[in-house]
């Protein structure tokens, strides 16, 4: 497998990545694919590597919970 660093790639290389790995740019059915690909652009644009693009997404997403619940068995009392 090819490297996806942004110094071994050129940046249609790198949109051609990040557009094979969301599938269909333009027949997006739910119109998301757009929004994905912005979030990918400073890797397009080799401002930022690939694996940093996602993390910053991973560090935004808010589960709407105030703070995470546990689930137990029912068997501890």
């Amino acid at each position: 497998m090819k490297s996806l660093l942004i110094k071994d790639t050129t940046k249609e290389e790198r949109r051609a990545i990040v557009e094979e790995s969301v599938g269909n740019i333009e027949g997006g059915c739910d119109g998301c694919a757009p929004g994905v690909m912005k979030m990918y652009e400073p890797y397009i644009n080799g401002e930022m590597e690939l694996r940093e693009c996602t993390m910053n997404y991973r560090a935004t997403y808010v589960s709407g919970e105030e703070v995470p619940t546990r689930n137990s068995c029912g068997y501890i009392k």
